[in-house]
């Protein structure tokens, strides 16, 4: 898959999915339901093997056991299980490989579509209906010609399966020597929660923000008013730590915007997300990010900003 991606420029604020779908038996009649994925977490998709079935005594009913594939023996979740939809048997499904947090998943799906080319505004945040469904991991919802493509996030479906993948620990502890200030931004209401608790403890006040566009706005407006006192940016935010992948705005954009600014540039900047892969490092230098971390490192999260911090102030200070 990442062989034929198709090549975007970081920081232009557009994505790639692969549209994936699944067929679905209902009361109303045989239906179709299609959701996406972003294709830099994609390795490849296969043909399922024939037979599988829920393990008994597995973790959750949706999980099938494992396959092999090649050097690889991969667990394989039934997404049509996990989203609550009795999906249609057909005698030719897919298995969507994926690679997440360093972890190789397969899911299983009734078929593919296509890869897509989309801009980070173009996806919706997913309305009432929607957010309240059981499975609640759909992020947002695109608008392809005559469908609604929903956004599925993977990492909440690995998170629950193995609660230990959500969020790790390098055994130290990391608290800033004086009082720093760190803008977080994540699209994930969980993700933010756990960096507001991890950041707050390390001696940082924190300002949260959803997407890119509002961090974006919210930066612009600190920015105003350090310079209307006779300050800069400096003295009110120390750090920016950003998401990738987010509606309006994703983490590459925010970051070339902050790092073109007269002002904004000299901001640490740290992206931290499932998608900062030795394949995919070189979009965040592309854009002039100070460090990456993949997640669900947030103790280490903390540590690298009180060191980034640190070097950044010493460099100033010289």
């Amino acid at each position: 898959m990442r062989d034929n991606e198709i090549l975007l420029d970081t920081g232009t604020n557009e994505f790639e999915i692969i549209e994936f779908y699944i067929d679905e038996v209902s009361r109303s009649g045989d239906g179709r339901d299609y959701f996406g994925i972003n294709v830099a977490k994609v390795l490849e998709v296969v043909e399922a093997p024939v037979g599988m079935e829920s393990a008994e005594g597995a973790p959750h009913p949706s999980f099938l056991g494992t396959m092999s594939l090649r050097d690889i023996i991969l667990p394989v979740i039934d997404l049509s299980v996990w989203l609550g939809i009795e999906r249609k048997p057909s005698d030719f499904e897919l298995i969507v490989v994926t690679e997440i947090n360093n972890v190789v998943t397969g899911f299983l799906v009734t078929g593919v579509t296509q890869i897509h080319r989309i801009g980070w505004g173009d996806l919706k945040t997913p309305n009432k209906f929607i957010a309240d469904m059981d499975s609640n991991c759909i992020t947002g919802t695109v608008e392809l010609d005559d469908r609604f493509v929903l956004m599925i996030d993977l990492e909440r479906i690995l998170g629950e399966l193995d609660p230990e993948m959500a969020e790790r620990s390098d055994g130290n502890s990391y608290v800033a020597p004086e009082k720093y200030t760190a803008v977080l931004v994540d699209d994930s209401v969980s993700v933010r929660a756990l960096l507001n608790k991890n950041f707050d403890a390390a001696n940082f006040d924190v300002h949260l923000f959803s997407n890119g566009l509002e961090a974006w706005e919210g930066l612009q407006e600190m920015n105003r008013q350090a310079r209307e006192q006779g300050g800069s940016i400096a003295n009110v935010v120390d750090i920016l730590v950003s998401d990738i992948e987010m509606p309006q705005m994703d983490g590459y954009t925010l970051t070339k915007n902050v790092k073109e600014h007269a002002d904004l540039s000299a901001l640490p900047v740290i992206l931290f997300s499932s998608l900062i892969t030795k394949g995919l490092y070189h979009k965040g230098e592309a854009v002039k990010a100070d460090d990456q971390i993949t997640k669900p490192e947030f103790n280490e999260l903390t540590g690298r900003a009180i060191a980034l911090i640190e070097k950044y102030r010493a460099k100033h200070r010289g």
